[in-house]
């Protein structure tokens, strides 16, 4: 077994500087207390996905999709839920779907420019977002505004985190690519009954590939929901669970935890 930390990956010529200056600006404009969000959004759009183009030289089906660059012209599913805070989700949205159109884009899987871009939206969007949050391609949110994560969090690819109900993460925590973590759940009998407990995640947390946390349950710290598994209740700290429903199986020893090596530098860091 290697201990194997990531590593820097260093960028050619000058484009280190042409993102740094991109996403400075992109920072910058949010930050503006007048920011149109919708405007901002349709205007990134349309540049990452038609640049050059002039609206009024399209018509029918290319009229329709340059429109879907505009998050005005588009609805989203959270948008049908009954429990949606409209005034928080208009704040949102806009940043949702260029959080979403970017990664369809022909930079989305740029994982230097990406981790940089999504950082700067969600902690826009987010309820808390701390440091050094790394967010991979196609991240799927549900209202964004009911999620609060600690400092040193990783969400990789295709994970779906719907915060209906709320989630939070704790600190150090990971989730594994096509995980989905839930917080509403629907009546047996009649599924227009909704429940929404909150999810919660503790902190050292890792819940690996294609793991389901259902709603309600806490992830202790320092747990591990293993591959494939549904998390049903809550987990014990420092066990590992596997299984459909998942049931702990292995404990870290205090021996194991204490031989754990010291954290290593992030080259995606802040």
């Amino acid at each position: 077994m290697a201990f194997l930390p990531l590593r820097s990956v260093p960028l050619s010529g000058s484009v280190g500087s042409l993102y740094d200056e991109w996403l400075s600006w992109l920072g910058e404009e949010l930050d503006q207390p007048g920011c149109d969000r919708n405007e901002l959004c349709r205007s990134v759009l349309t540049d990452l996905y038609f640049p050059g183009l002039k609206s009024e030289a399209v018509h029918g089906t290319q009229a329709v999709l340059l429109a879907q660059m505009d998050p005005r012209n588009v609805t989203l599913e959270p948008e049908y839920y009954q429990e949606i805070d409209t005034e928080k989700y208009a704040a949102a949205k806009p940043l949702l779907w260029l959080w979403e159109m970017f990664d369809r884009s022909p930079v989305g899987e740029n994982v230097e420019l990406g981790v940089r871009f999504r950082r700067i939206l969600a902690k826009k969007v987010f309820a808390r977002c701390g440091k050094n949050f790394k967010a991979f391609p196609f991240v799927r949110l549900s209202f964004g505004y009911n999620l609060s994560v600690g400092d040193g969090v990783v969400v990789h690819r295709h994970v779906l985190l719907d915060d209906r109900g709320g989630i939070t993460i704790g600190n150090g925590s990971s989730i594994s690519d096509f995980a989905n973590v839930y917080s509403h759940t629907h009546d047996i009998v009649d599924g227009r009954i909704v429940y929404t407990p909150e999810t919660v995640i503790g902190s050292g947390v890792r819940i690996t590939y294609h793991a389901t946390i259902l709603a309600g349950t806490h992830v202790a710290d320092d747990s591990m929901v293993g591959a494939g598994s549904i998390l049903t209740r809550d987990t014990r700290a420092h066990w590992v669970h596997v299984g459909v429903p998942a049931r702990p199986v292995k404990e870290k020893s205090a021996e194991e935890r204490a031989a754990k090596a010291p954290p290593t530098p992030d080259p995606l860091a802040e």
